[in-house]
């Protein structure tokens, strides 16, 4: 390596490292890989947990990517090297890692469209190969860009490292929050309560506003009202709708977001907001799927649709903020841990959930 290397590694004349290579859809691969090598700007985290993410899923389960390649982005750990023009950072501080940091310079990032930047989407934390995030492994390089413009948070002493592994996934809930308006006061269908969803309730409630939530399962359902829903439906109820709007005095919701990908859940969400409400696409769906819509349904009611993809660079201050003060209970949001060697394992579990399954966190 080209850069300090922390005496743990060196003394055990360590030069491979363990991670899960994705080989090509739904090939996993638990393998041996080289430790990243170090440019004189970068840092070497040691993985101490990732959050397991559907966009994760996607990836591992489509041919979406080429392989080879190291997913997981909801990374945290431990800095275990950094490169000799490295300033502000040590070894052995404990760090919350984005994987994605944009370039502040071009058209999209002037107009707040961080997650559209040519640089966000093409510079990312890895393991090796592609990089692509790199969170399934023992360690993870950062390169320069994101060290040198805040891509790597401090986690405060009294923070789990499972905590701050949501930093990521908050910012990218909190981005939908910011982008449709909840005020408070208003009232908020939450479709989908899985992990997503809950945190979806978390904050809606956090901001102020009411939050109703759907899902299939019971558990789900239960689990929704625990953690702060005003109420929570069966999405299957035909009479959903009907019951939203005996909950608004005959207004509907002001806001739907739309936490998973189901065209059901779309419908479900256009009969239950309210004129001049919004509507906000979060889960992605399948590229097959083509939802046909009368044009006048939005004209004549004024309904705003609204798309919200990753995170935002202007909110990741205030989500580490909600995280490390405990503004929102990240932790009742965790049902599974898995080593990472069972990862394959972890993903099935996520694919088909058992009525208790949330939050999925992953140990190398």
């Amino acid at each position: 390596m080209t850069a300090n290397v922390t005496s743990s590694i060196v003394e055990r004349g360590k030069t491979n490292v363990k991670a899960q290579v994705f080989r090509g859809v739904n090939q996993l691969s638990y393998e041996d890989i080289p430790v990243p090598t170090l440019e004189p700007d970068e840092v070497l985290v040691q993985v101490r947990v990732v959050g397991l993410c559907q966009s994760d899923i996607k990836k591992i389960r489509y041919p979406l990517y080429e392989p080879p390649r190291i997913f997981g982005h909801e990374t945290a750990g431990t800095i275990a090297a950094i490169g000799n023009n490295v300033k502000g950072w040590q070894v052995g501080q404990r760090v919350a890692v984005m994987h994605h940091i944009p370039c502040m310079r071009c058209a999209y990032c002037l107009n707040d469209n961080f997650s559209m930047c040519d640089v966000y989407k093409n510079i990312s934390t890895t393991a090796g190969f592609n990089a692509s995030g790199g969170g399934f492994a023992d360690y993870v390089k950062v390169p320069g860009h994101i060290v040198e413009n805040g891509g790597l948070i401090p986690i405060p002493d009294n923070i789990s490292f499972e905590e701050a592994s949501f930093v990521e996934p908050t910012n990218c809930c909190l981005k939908a929050v910011k982008k449709a308006q909840i005020a408070p006061g208003q009232t908020v269908l939450v479709t989908g309560a899985g992990p997503i969803g809950l945190m979806f309730i978390m904050l809606v409630k956090y901001f102020g506003a009411k939050a109703i939530a759907t899902d299939l399962l019971p558990s789900r359902i239960e689990k929704a009202l625990s953690i702060g829903a005003e109420a929570a439906f069966d999405a299957r109820d035909p009479d959903l709708p009907a019951k939203i709007s005996a909950l608004t005095g005959g207004l509907g919701v002001d806001i739907t977001l739309l936490a998973v990908p189901s065209e059901k859940a779309f419908f479900q969400a256009l009969d239950s907001t309210r004129k001049g409400g919004k509507i906000l696409f979060f889960a992605e769906f399948p590229d097959e799927v083509q939802i046909p819509i009368n044009p006048n349904i939005l004209y004549r009611r004024e309904i705003d649709l609204i798309g919200s993809y990753s995170s935002s660079y202007r909110l990741q201050s205030l989500s580490a903020d909600i995280v490390f003060n405990q503004r929102i209970d990240v932790k009742a949001l965790i049902s599974d841990r898995y080593p990472l060697k069972d990862l394959s394992a972890a993903v099935e579990v996520a694919i088909a959930p058992t009525p208790d399954t949330y939050k999925i966190l992953i140990y190398p």
